[in-house]
């Protein structure tokens, strides 16, 4: 059992029955580690068990960050040693599809950074609206010699197509919003000034139609365009044997040596900072 003593890292805000808002509160880097992963496990949960909940929308108190990379100063095995979720995938993954499979609209509102698994999350909503100024999209860990385990090669060259997709994860490099939007990375990327309100309006329209015909609308554009499960679990091996390789220890320590992990120009940059490491075989 987990001491519930820590600070929750996420939050609902019921803006009616059936509009939630899903907040990440996790300061100063809004990065991904276990307690994060059971928090928003057991929120998943809550929204899938609810009759009336219509459209959720994930947000970020963090300013900056949408939601980051995993937290690599906590020990993985309390990752990887959570029980696999109802998907029979691990933890992460488990959450990604479940999102994708509700009988709910889910919509990323992006303000920050978006990488890794914000970026996953982002491709797992139903749909995704960035702030022109302030959103950054990525796919970062080719970067560091990892591979995502949150189903990005499965889903992005279905969104975005096949050369795009290996643009982002070959080159690791951030995605602003406009061009996040150019290549449907996401639906929209509007001015920062009007995402709240298009969202919010967006969010309260859906909310007032039928939940029958929205659940069933998802279902029927699921069969047409979601990834196997297969394909998913494939990528989340790939990822953890990647984290074991000796090449990605060492660029991930001369990645912490730069900066990486901590608040600064590294995180707020992260897909120039890459560029710093230099060479591995």
């Amino acid at each position: 059992m987990h001491a519930k003593t820590e600070k929750p890292q996420l939050r609902i805000t019921r803006s009616s029955p059936a509009y939630w808002r899903i907040t990440f509160d996790n300061p100063p880097l809004n990065v991904m580690g276990p307690q994060f992963v059971r928090e928003f496990r057991e929120i998943i949960t809550a929204i899938e068990a609810d009759g009336d909940v219509k459209v959720v929308v994930f947000e970020s108190a963090v300013e900056g960050f949408f939601l980051n990379h995993s937290d690599f100063n906590a020990d993985l095995k309390d990752l990887t040693g959570m029980p696999q979720g109802p998907t029979g995938l691990e933890a992460w993954p488990d959450i990604l599809v479940r999102i994708t499979r509700m009988g709910v609209v889910s919509i990323a509102m992006i303000r920050g950074r978006a990488t890794g698994n914000g970026s996953e999350l982002a491709l797992a909503c139903d749909m995704s609206f960035a702030s022109r100024e302030k959103a950054k999209l990525s796919q970062w860990e080719v970067g560091v010699s990892l591979v995502a385990g949150g189903g990005p090669m499965a889903r992005l060259p279905r969104q975005i197509g096949r050369q795009r997709a290996l643009e982002v994860l070959m080159s690791s490099d951030d995605i602003g919003g406009e061009l996040a939007e150019a290549y449907g990375y996401v639906n929209r990327s509007l001015p920062d000034s009007e995402l709240d309100g298009f969202v919010d309006a967006l969010a309260r329209r859906i909310a007032c139609f039928d939940k029958w015909s929205i659940a069933n609308t998802k279902r029927l554009i699921n069969a047409a365009s979601l990834p196997p499960d297969v394909e998913i679990a494939a990528g989340w091996d790939a990822c953890m044997t990647s984290i074991g390789r000796p090449a990605a220890q060492d660029r991930l320590k001369a990645f912490f040596e730069l900066g990486f992990h901590r608040p600064g120009d590294a995180e707020d940059r992260l897909g120039s900072y890459l560029a710093r490491l230099g060479h591995t075989a």
